[in-house]
């Protein structure tokens, strides 16, 4: 029997829907992902070879520039696809594409003894600080983390809660009038609940560490709970998180079962029923989270740098 997904196995689509996850390996070579952050450290404005230079811990880069996933990482983009139902599933007005806004992490962490995940790492959270979540938000149909370096473990990786949809998804399907990403990241209703990370992680007790080669690329269910973990060893880290916009709102109600995407299954799944029908009650809110300021000030600063070293 012909299988109806370009890249992912049944294995793997097994996976996405009990675990919230799957990696797709090997996307792109080291050579590419040498060439395409050749700049970091210019831009960060650290010395690569001497750890006293960096002041920061971890820092979130700002965008410079951006790729076509589809040429430069087919199977990532097949892959993604795969998931969300067909390309003409994604926005167009917001295509899916890779940029260079780099998740640095150099040592977070560093300073206390490695603590594996657990309900009880800091920072666990749900991707999205720019819009008003809803069950069936389309801004971000997938979560997507592009690993640019080797990931190591106790090397700064991604920690994921792969028991976290479920959680999330009962908490939305609650609150039809949707929810604010973060208490700094709220819009114009106060009578709108901001997502309770830390009642919705303590659900959890499944976790994996994001490990990886460079090139892999990990393909997360847009309602998976995940936190930064430590580099206690020290070893540079980088990695991007490019969202999938969907050019609608997710369906949980369609006639035929056939046309629920895997990511729109997950859900269902995880509410336990084969069929929902969900209607926001509220606006779709987009929001401007403080870091867009800091960041356009990153961006100024570090086009002085790259001019500086003669790398634009």
């Amino acid at each position: 029997m012909t299988s109806r997904y370009t890249v992912l196995t049944e294995e793997q689509v097994e996976q996405f829907l009990t675990q919230g996850y799957v990696v797709i390996r090997d996307c792109f070579t080291p050579e590419a992902a040498a060439e395409y952050t050749r700049t970091i450290w210019d831009r960060l404005g650290y010395d690569e070879h001497d750890q006293s230079t960096w002041a920061e811990p971890s820092i979130h880069m700002p965008a410079h520039r951006s790729i076509d996933v589809r040429t430069f990482a087919p199977k990532a983009w097949y892959a993604v696809c795969d998931l969300v139902g067909g390309a003409e599933r994604i926005s167009t007005e917001r295509p899916y594409t890779w940029n260079d806004a780099f998740i640095v992490n150099l040592w977070e962490g560093a300073d206390r003894p490695w603590e594996p995940p657990s309900p009880a790492a800091p920072g666990w959270h749900k991707d999205g600080d720019f819009f008003r979540h809803y069950l069936d938000s389309p801004e971000q149909g997938l979560l997507t983390l592009v690993l640019w370096s080797d990931v190591h473990h106790q090397g700064g990786a991604t920690f994921v809660a792969t028991d976290s949809v479920g959680p999330v998804a009962r908490f939305l399907a609650e609150h039809p009038q949707g929810a604010y990403p973060f208490e700094e990241a709220t819009g114009s209703d106060p009578n709108v609940p901001v997502i309770p990370h830390a009642d919705l992680i303590a659900q959890c007790s499944t976790f994996v560490e994001a490990t990886g080669r460079v090139g892999d690329v990990y393909l997360l269910h847009p309602f998976i709970l995940h936190a930064k973990a430590q580099n206690v060893r020290r070893l540079p880290r980088f990695i991007t998180n490019p969202p999938v916009t969907l050019a609608e709102p997710m369906r949980f109600d369609r006639e035929d079962p056939a046309e629920f995407s895997l990511v729109e299954q997950a859900v269902l799944r995880a509410l336990g029923v084969e069929r929902y029908t969900f209607t926001p009650a509220g606006p779709r809110e987009t929001i401007v989270p403080p870091r867009v300021a800091m960041q356009e000030k990153m961006k100024v600063e570090e086009r002085r740098r790259l001019a500086a070293s003669g790398a634009l």
